[in-house]
Order: C-alpha cells, then structure tokens, then sequence
C-alpha cells in the first residue's frame, strides 16, 4: 500500500500536506509566534511583515498565530464529527443490511427523511436552539451526516453475508453479533476509511461556513471561519484578513480530498490499473 501511496503524487501530497497540518496544529502552543487572543492596539491592521508575517487585525492580533490555532479547532471538530458519524452509520448500516426485514426498511426509511432535509439548513437550526459550541458542533455534524456511511455500510453487508466465510460461521453456531463485527465489518471497512477521509474535509468546511456565519466557534477563539468572517469587513482595509485563512482552509480540504481520492484508487482491486 505504502509503495502504491508514492507512485501517485497527487496522492503523496494530500498525504504530507495533512500530515503537516496534524502536526503543525499540534505544536501550534510551541511554535505561535504571539497570543492569539491577546489585543495590542498599537498593532492595528499590520501589514505582512517579518515580525507579523500574516499581518494583524482590527485588535492587533497576531493573523499567523490566529491561524495555527484555528488549524486545531478545524481538524478537531473534522475528525471528532466524522468519528460520530461514521460509527453512527457503521451500526445502523451493519443491522440493516445483515437483518433485512422490518429492519432494513425502518432504517432505510429514516435515512431517506433524513436525506430528504438540507443537512446544512438542520445544522443550522439545531445549533441556534442548542447554542454555538465546538462541542455542538462536532455533535450535530456528526449526527446530521451519517447517511452515506450507512448506506455504504449496508450495501458492503449485503454483499458479504452470502459468502462462504460468514455461511461457514453460522455452520458452527457463531452468534449474530460475532458475525456481524468479527466477520463482515472488518471486510468490509476500506470503503469506510476513505469516506472518512473526505468527509474530514467536508465537516471542515461546515464547521468555517458556521464560524462565517457567526454561530460557530465564537470570538476571541481563533477559527478559519471567524477570521474570514472579520476580512470580510475589512477587505479594503487588509485582505490578508480574508486571503491566509481562506488559502488556509483551500489547502486543507484539497488535501483531504487528493488523499481520499488516491485511498480509494488503492484500497479498491477494481480500479487497479
């Protein structure tokens, strides 16, 4: 998989670039030039520079160190919001399509409700009656966006409960539970993964176009949203407002989305060149 990873460089880019944003949001406490909530009126709307190389905003806030900050909220709320969805959608695609029946048809019907409504617009209603967290954005975008992994879920599970593997384990009496997520799950996960992968990048966007909105990550906390949110008002003033953020979220989602698509080139036999 690895050597396969290397011959794609679209691929290998996605897949340093994420690395590098993993890390660098990690050591963003370490490697932050300033405060990024610490006001400083004297530094008001600096333009990029050696000491500021991302330039400052109407409070005189480091935008460099802003962003590194924001690069931790936006990959924790992806990463978190994808986990409950796709844990969500694992369970409810796994019992439909391995119990059919009644089964089958309540779940598949509460996801065709659920596909029915604009996930964004139901976002967007929950979080304003709940109230702007990251906490509750990572759960309502995890809730509101599981339909596709249950889909894929079930349609793996339909195909692999017929095999001989599973047939030979019923033979010996192995319980449902044990064929479900001792057989058929663990084969049927790599299309899973690489929907994880690009709904990261997904998630991240939802979680900016909240933060834009202002019901997402709420000031002084840095997120990529926020501060374009600010550009936007002050773009005659200093783009640099709305370009490193902006530029910021581009290549993360890019990123995201290159490594997703080489995954499923290389995970799936069928497209094997």
């Amino acid at each position: 998989m690895f050597k396969k990873l290397m011959k794609n460089n679209f691929t290998l880019f996605g897949f340093a670039a994420v690395s590098f944003l993993f890390i660098i949001a990690l050591l963003a406490p370490f490697i932050a030039p300033y405060d990024p909530i610490e006001i400083n009126v004297k530094n008001i709307f600096l333009a990029p520079s050696l000491s500021h190389i991302f330039g400052t905003d109407e409070l005189g806030r480091d935008v460099f160190s802003r962003i590194l900050w924001g690069a931790r909220v936006s990959l924790l709320v992806g990463v978190i919001a994808v986990s409950i969805s796709t844990f969500i959608g694992i369970i409810l695609g796994a019992l439909s399509g391995y119990y059919k029946g009644w089964v089958d048809k309540i779940i598949m019907r509460f996801v065709d409700i659920m596909l029915a409504i604009p996930s964004f617009f139901l976002i967007l209603a929950v979080i304003a009656f709940l109230g702007p967290s990251v906490v509750n954005i990572m759960i309502v975008i995890g809730c509101t966006s599981w339909m596709g992994v249950a889909r894929l879920v079930r349609a793996e599970v339909l195909s692999l409960k017929e095999r001989e593997f599973v047939l030979a384990a019923k033979s010996i009496g192995a319980s449902n539970f044990r064929i479900i997520f001792r057989h058929i799950l663990p084969n049927s996960l790599a299309p899973v993964f690489v929907y994880f992968v690009l709904g990261v990048a997904g998630a991240i966007l939802v979680e900016s176009s909240l933060s834009f909105l202002g019901i997402g990550v709420q000031p002084p906390a840095p997120s990529w949203g926020n501060i374009l949110a600010q550009g936007k008002d002050n773009i005659e003033a200093a783009w640099w407002l709305s370009v490193f953020p902006g530029f910021a979220i581009l290549i993360t989602v890019l990123s995201y989305n290159l490594l997703g698509e080489g995954l499923r080139d290389i995970l799936d036999p069928r497209l094997e060149r």
